[in-house]
């Protein structure tokens, strides 16, 4: 039997990145992106990668897709028209919150709008005490009397979320099934389903952004199927989601909230399998393409990861700015910093770059597709670091005179400085909120960002990865083979999962009450995900991981702990209290003698293995130099003023295992370039990778 072919798309804001492997290795593609109807830079980018084959879409065994459409939704407010349901007297609890400012002193302060206006929120009597035992019963006369105002409002989508149904789901679903029958083409998402865990306000604004995204997704994922039939595929997509796992398009059309950060955990994925390869125990993981920077602790070969997170930030470093969502996701930390971000100068005369992005339309002022305004790409051109004849795999080429006009004109001619030492200032400021980025993302985990080894990837990290290394102390810069693809490279390891959440709050005694309860529950998430895992998992061996989520008594936040392999007895109450114990002392330096814990939730997640080789961390070739191989000259700008300096521009695939070269330097790929700044020296490791360490 031959090695399958299979192909991963990364639908990122400018480009669209592809990579297809079978047994010849890995092919690339990057195109541009198409925002209104991204299939249509699919399939081209796919196409691109395979006529390089000489194969087809009929070859294809697999597709596995990361996208962005979820979270753009969100942060551009175009998601569907949607109604949120609530028990009487809850309907504004999507706008109160948790009643918490995220900064106490700023007496402007300003919180993000919920998804669904307050006009479209709607209550019917019903009412559930804790344990799931009805207090009112619903009043299914109401749930109808809501049917002409949903109909009047233009309704596409409806959330249902009642207090308590964690524990009791009758009454949403007995409600939905109410309305389903007098709305036709109308998508109905329950928080009983969607995410069935203690917390109103978390999992109201989930099930309330799942309900947005539902119909943009589920059209979307339509087209894409019809789109790729057409070209003659007939093997399986699959979506990837933010918690690094690959789900079934069926399962990406219920849960679209899953898929939020699906393009940013592809990254992670890649950085965690290469610091596996390396040996390397501590990594943070930078991605920078043409819309954003995405940073990423890997820990012992595993990216952080967390059971909540927030999108569309009021203020991108504080907590509690943004919309709350409780889904598994890869924890990083996500700026408006990439190729294609948008330099001005603000009302203090201060030059500031992004978040806003000049995307793939109309791009930089360099493409020459009708963008007028100066970008982090148009700054790279202008001080020499980019090939215009060479961008993107030699796709297009960039206009120099268009990328100086534009910053001259809306950077120099407010600032009073040259158009290089403006193009100095972008690349500064836009490589110094990295750095910031980093250092919130490494304080918050309590960790000293100095210590790791930064592995840098995407269209335009390998630019800006030393400088922000300087920045933040790292020594050692890791640039592995295809980094400008490097989250397309990254969904071909991630495994098919899914993970099952239930809360169900016990107290955990010398022993643990209730053991066949929580037996039985457990077995019910398990078939739940293996139902979802298995037709993806094409008779590979799956296994299953279950955690608790618990804490003392009295206190607001858990810690999961990894459950024993089995059915649990009343006698492992005595083991969990110590796991839990020795994970809490390990996170806080202390523990709590003698205090009554409990457990919250129950977590159990189904996966394959992932897709990657077994390679063994070896030892790099001794440094030896250039191999006397031929170098191009290339003229750049450094500092201040208009003097240009002659550096040497390599070609990534001429270079040798042991080759080296010290900074500055420049080296060249189809995909991307990587600047050596002249405080470190590059060298080739046999495995493709550069490392570049300081010097």
């Amino acid at each position: 039997m031959g090695i399958e072919l299979v192909a991963s798309v990364d639908v990122g804001g400018t480009f669209t990145d592809v990579a297809v492997k079978g047994a010849e290795g890995v092919i690339t593609a990057k195109v541009l992106t198409t925002h209104e109807r991204p299939e249509i830079a699919i399939i081209a980018g796919i196409d691109t990668a395979l006529a390089r084959l000489g194969k087809s879409f009929a070859n294809l065994s697999r597709i596995v897709h990361g996208t962005t459409l979820a979270t753009n939704a969100i942060l551009e407010r175009r998601g569907a028209r949607t109604a949120l349901i609530a028990t009487e007297g809850f309907r504004d609890t999507i706008e109160i919150g948790t009643e918490s400012r995220y900064d106490q002193y700023d007496l402007n302060l300003e919180k993000r709008l919920p998804l669904v206006p307050r006009r479209f929120r709607f209550t019917v009597p019903e009412r559930l005490d804790y344990c799931g035992n009805v207090v009112t019963p619903l009043d299914e006369e109401k749930v109808v009397s809501l049917v002409p105002a949903l109909r009047a409002n233009g309704i596409e989508s409806v959330a249902i979320s009642f207090l308590h149904a964690y524990v009791n789901p009758d009454h949403e679903k007995r409600t939905a099934e109410i309305l389903s029958r007098a709305l036709t083409g109308v998508e109905f998402s329950l928080s009983s389903d969607v995410c069935p865990e203690i917390r109103e306000y978390e999992r109201s604004s989930t099930t309330v952004a799942n309900a947005y995204v539902k119909p943009l997704m589920a059209s979307y994922l339509e087209r894409m199927k019809t789109a790729l039939a057409d070209t003659g595929f007939r093997g399986a997509l699959y979506l990837v989601t933010s918690s690094g796992g690959l789900t079934t398009v069926e399962a990406a059309r219920q849960y679209p909230v899953r898929l939020v950060e699906s393009g940013p955990a592809g990254g992670a994925i890649f950085s965690a399998q290469l610091a596996r390869r390396l040996g390397e125990s501590r990594v943070l993981s930078f991605d920078m393409g043409g819309t954003t920077a995405k940073i990423c602790l890997i820990n012992s070969g595993e990216p952080a990861s967390s059971r909540t997170f927030e999108v569309d930030r009021a203020a991108r470093f504080l907590k509690g700015s943004g919309l709350p969502l409780r889904i598994p996701v890869i924890e990083m930390i996500e700026i408006g910093a990439g190729g294609g971000s948008i330099a001005r100068v603000d009302n203090l005369a201060r030059i500031a770059v992004g978040p806003e992005s000049a995307g793939s339309e109309p791009g930089p002022a360099c493409y020459g597709l009708g963008g007028t305004r100066p970008t982090v790409t148009d700054a790279n051109i202008v001080l020499g670091l980019l090939d215009p004849e060479n961008f993107a795999g030699g796709s297009m080429r960039l206009d120099p005179n268009g990328a100086r006009q534009a910053i001259c004109r809306d950077i120099g001619g407010k600032t009073g400085l040259s158009v290089v030492e403006s193009a100095n200032a972008i690349y500064e400021m836009v490589s110094e909120n990295m750095a910031s980025a980093a250092r919130v993302h490494a304080a918050e985990h309590g960790v000293d960002i100095s210590d790791y080894t930064l592995v840098a990837f995407g269209g335009a990290a390998p630019l800006h990865a030393c400088r922000v290394a300087e920045k933040t102390g790292i020594v050692r810069v890791v640039i592995p083979p295809n980094a400008g693809v490097g989250s397309a490279i990254g969904f071909l390891a991630a495994p098919v999962a899914f993970q099952a959440v239930r809360s169900l709050r016990l107290p955990l005694l010398p022993t643990l009450g209730n053991a066949p309860q929580v037996n039985a529950l457990l077995d019910e998430m398990e078939k739940e995900a293996r139902a979802i895992v298995e037709p993806g998992a094409a008779g590979q061996p799956l296994r299953v991981l279950r955690a608790a989520d618990m804490r003392y008594v009295g206190q607001g936040h858990e810690v999961m702990i990894e459950l024993p392999s089995g059915s649990l007895g009343i006698e492992d109450g005595v083991a969990l209290r110590s796991l839990f114990e020795a994970e809490y002392e390990r996170l806080f330096a202390r523990v709590i003698p003698g205090a009554e814990i409990e457990i919250l939730s129950w977590t159990v997640k189904v996966t394959t293995a992932a897709q990657e080789e077994s390679v063994e961390p070896k030892a790099r070739q001794v440094p030896t130099g250039l191999s006397g191989m031929g170098t191009a000259q290339r003229e750049i700008f450094r500092g201040l003023g208009e003097v240009a300096i002659c550096v040497p521009a390599c070609d990534r695939t001429a270079l040798k295992a042991g080759d080296s070269i010290r900074g500055p330097a420049i080296i060249v790929e189809s995909q991307t370039s990587t600047f050596i700044s002249p405080s470190f020296q590059a060298s080739m490791a046999d495995d493709g990778c550069i490392f570049i360490e300081r010097v």
